[in-house]
Order: structure tokens, then sequence, then C-alpha cells
């Protein structure tokens, strides 16, 4: 999926499961929100699954 390393603090490209880059534990994140600190510094956030739904209405 990302293969992008994103930085703690900036605004989620896509909601869904992002995992810190070198391991720990998966978080939530809705797009627009910025991602949470990394669990060390020096890491960021890798999206490992991107939230599937369906627009209301559809």
């Amino acid at each position: 999926m990302g293969t992008k390393k994103i930085k703690p603090g900036t605004p989620a490209p896509n909601s869904g499961q992002y995992r810190p880059v070198g391991g720990g534990s998966e978080v939530t994140a809705v797009q627009g929100k910025p991602l949470p600190p990394t669990p060390k510094p020096g890491q960021g956030w890798k999206l490992v699954d991107k939230t599937k739904h369906k627009p209301k209405g559809k």
C-alpha cells in the first residue's frame, strides 16, 4: 500500500490503518486529521490498510 514514510503530525492522506515504519502497533487515522506521535523518535507512519467504504446513498 503506502510505501512513503509520513511524518507524525502530518494530515493523513487517506483514512485507514497506519503502522510505524520499523514496527509497532497500528493506529486508525481519519483522512485530513493529523497522525499521532510515533512510539520512537525518528519513525514515520506507513499506510497498511486503506479504509474501504461506499458513499452514503449509493
